[in-house]
């Protein structure tokens, strides 16, 4: 018997209702011809709904969205809405609600792609960043006091817990094991300043690993050098666990390296709960409407919620087809530039999948 998901889909801002109209297209092909079904539900969550409500979320999302078994986004922000608004009030209150503590950002550079580093293949970029995804900076803690005065002080908190800290190096350790490459995890921290904060990952890094993964090669970097070795030598990574600030900023350069947010997708994993499965570039609303804007990334963003889904098989054959399709199909990934639409590439991609 066929096994079958329910997947509820925000669409949100921007570019993001055409990106996830093909994802879903080819997350279609794959359920048909790997055998599983997929039911969607559509949730209006995003800026239009709040400019016509003026509420962010309803009471009853959290809860709505627990029901299904995964979540596929399309993007958040909106230009009229005043920045933190959305970011804050649905990605931030979903990926803490859900506690979806790890953010996994696959950081590879498929054939065909170009990357802004001299003289690396391929073979060189294909790494992960494990980010813890609800502690930090991001919990709020803080505060300002004489505000618009000349005495203003702000302060914002970097707070993390044992808790937090050891499931997501298990996390990391667990992957590690699993994707069995180089079998190496590297802490990225900044133990010479941050010695409150880093000392704990410290620590907890290497008492987890001397105790339960002593197959794991251990390395450790300050978070300069690790920005600094992504461009020089990314080839000696594999997988990278990390803070949740540290993890954003290291990301986004992940995905300069792998060609751009054109093709970089993640994942905010609880691995106990519901997930929630995005691209990576934003809602870009000057290409909104225009059948311009790159999909592959949302496409890779389904591929990555088959792979947690349990559904190895159908994610592999996306990803493999992706691949075909920057290798040889694609002048670009830059939007307006890859030769053909949003749209025809979408179902380039659901072609090749279903005759493959």
């Amino acid at each position: 018997m066929s096994k079958t998901y329910n997947i509820a889909v925000l669409p949100g801002d921007g570019t993001g209702p055409e990106v996830t109209r093909e994802a879903t297209k080819v997350l279609d092909v794959a359920a048909e011809k790997f055998n599983f079904k997929l039911n969607y539900e559509e949730y209006d969550f995003g800026g239009e709904r709040y400019l016509k409500t003026n509420e962010v979320l309803p009471v009853t999302a959290v809860e709505n969205l627990r029901k299904h078994d995964s979540i596929l986004l399309g993007a958040i922000g909106h230009p009229d809405v005043k920045p933190g608004i959305l970011e804050k009030g649905i990605l931030l209150k979903l990926r803490f609600e859900l506690d979806q503590y790890i953010n996994l950002r696959p950081v590879k550079l498929y054939p065909g792609v170009d990357t802004p580093l001299k003289d690396k293949g391929p073979e060189h970029i294909d790494f992960v960043v494990v980010r813890e995804n609800t502690g930090d900076l991001y919990t709020g803690t803080g505060g300002v006091t004489l505000k618009d005065t000349p005495h203003e002080v702000a302060v914002q908190s970097a707070v993390y817990n044992r808790f937090q800290v050891d499931r997501a190096l298990r996390y990391a350790f667990e992957y590690t094991r699993k994707r069995n490459k180089k079998n190496t995890l590297a802490l990225c921290g900044k133990t010479n300043v941050l010695t409150y904060v880093y000392d704990l990952w410290d620590r907890a890094f290497n008492e987890m690993g001397d105790r339960d993964y002593m197959d794991i090669t251990r390395e450790y970097y300050h978070v300069d050098a690790t920005c600094m070795w992504m461009v020089k030598n990314p080839e000696w990574f594999d997988v990278i666990v990390t803070g949740n600030m540290f993890g954003d900023i290291i990301t986004d350069l992940g995905a300069m390296i792998q060609g751009g947010m054109g093709i970089a997708a993640g994942g905010n994993i609880n691995p106990e709960g519901i997930s929630m499965f995005e691209p990576i570039g934003g809602s870009a609303p000057k290409y909104t409407d225009k059948n311009v804007i790159n999909p592959l990334a949302a496409i890779c963003a389904g591929s990555m919620m088959l792979e947690t889904l349990g559904e190895f098989d159908a994610a592999t054959a996306i990803e493999k087809v992706v691949m075909e399709v920057t290798a040889n199909r694609l002048k670009s990934l830059a939007a307006g530039r890859m030769g053909m639409g949003t749209d025809a590439v979408g179902d380039l991609v659901a072609e090749i999948l279903a005759s493959s």
